[in-house]
């Protein structure tokens, strides 16, 4: 596999840990910025011969009240989410195409890409622009074998969720522990996060369903 992120030693570690060299390889890329993102797939191409899923995983935090929210902040998740969705897709359709095999696409959405919260609104419409995509990646993508899917974690207890925290127990006036238990885990079944495990499982699920009976379609994993 290649893992493509704005921090390049991040993305090494992460190939090193998977097998490094031969294996697994990690690579710097702006997912907003078309150039990199072109000359990433062409890495990966070049490393691997070949291209069979993409999951498209960048993504951003930003919480504020919408009435407060500032412009330029909104413009930089919006890229992040569907500027950087589109960017991944379309090169990735590229090859795809070309090879003539099939393939699969998986977008990583979120609850969000079903409700809504307060103080999310650029996420929230990130989120369900990433199921609309899926979609027509679908319907584009059936005749070519290629297959689309979005999966809609809960709250998993990553980097990004862990600064969300003080964020919005600051906001909303309540404590930290507030914000888990009675914001972030209200909804859950058993009051755990969703873990990473959980989250790869249903990836590897969607990346070796072989028929297009799945298609477009979107999954929740988040404990109820």
């Amino acid at each position: 596999p290649i893992f493509a992120d704005l921090n390049l030693k991040g993305a090494e570690a992460t190939a090193a840990e998977l097998g490094g060299a031969g294996k697994a390889v990690g690579i710097a890329m702006d997912v907003t910025n078309e150039n990199q993102v072109e000359a990433g797939m062409a890495k990966a191409i070049a490393a691997f011969g070949r291209l069979d899923i993409l999951v498209s995983n960048a993504g951003i935090q930003i919480v504020a009240p919408l009435d407060q929210f500032e412009f330029a902040k909104w413009k930089q998740l919006l890229a992040i989410h569907l500027d950087g969705a589109f960017l991944t897709t379309r090169a990735a359709l590229r090859q795809l195409y070309k090879q003539g095999t099939g393939g699969s696409i998986i977008y990583m959405g979120s609850v969000h890409s079903k409700e809504a919260s307060v103080l999310k609104a650029p996420y929230v419409t990130a989120k369900h622009g990433l199921e609309g995509l899926a979609k027509v990646v679908a319907k584009e993508g059936a005749k070519h074998g290629v297959r689309a899917n979005v999966i809609c974690p809960g709250f998993v207890r990553t980097p990004l969720v862990d600064k969300q925290i003080p964020e919005q127990a600051k906001e909303l006036g309540i404590s930290e522990q507030e914000v888990i238990k009675n914001v972030m885990l209200k909804d859950t079944v058993d009051g755990e996060f969703t873990t990473v495990e959980d989250v790869a499982a249903l990836a590897l699920f969607f990346a070796s369903f072989d028929t297009n009976a799945l298609t477009g379609q979107s999954l929740v994993v988040s404990h109820g």
